[in-house]
């Protein structure tokens, strides 16, 4: 089974961490909601940091503003990943240069759509 953590994972229904939450449980992935402020997200438990997860994920699907993503990246490369999922507005011209150097294999586009979920389903 496919392993992702999403980071910025939010309990708001409306926001594309829940989104992301909902659409990877229903494509049969196992998630770790990560967000520091909640318990769970979903009836998911969450985690407050990517340290926190009980297992490495294959992917980090990232919705986090740039500026906050910066400081998560040393975090993701220690914990490791197969691939960093960049949804639309996390990424930087800094975000890049940092995972370049960490060695993280960046993929830059929609998670939602890359497994086959429109966010107007949610």
């Amino acid at each position: 089974m496919q392993r992702v953590a999403v980071l910025g994972a939010s309990t708001d229904r409306t926001k594309f961490g829940n989104k992301a939450v909902r659409a990877f449980s229903l494509k049969g992935y196992l998630v770790f909601p990560v967000n520091p402020k909640a318990a769970s997200v979903e009836e998911i438990p969450a985690f407050a940091t990517i340290r926190d997860l009980p297992e490495r994920p294959n992917i980090v699907s990232v919705y986090l503003p740039p500026a906050a993503l910066l400081g998560q990246l040393d975090e993701i490369a220690s914990k490791g990943c197969d691939e960093v999922w960049l949804n639309p507005g996390t990424v930087s011209p800094e975000v890049l240069r940092r995972a370049e150097a960490l060695q993280l294999k960046v993929v830059m586009d929609c998670s939602l759509l890359r497994i086959g979920v429109s966010p107007d389903d949610f």
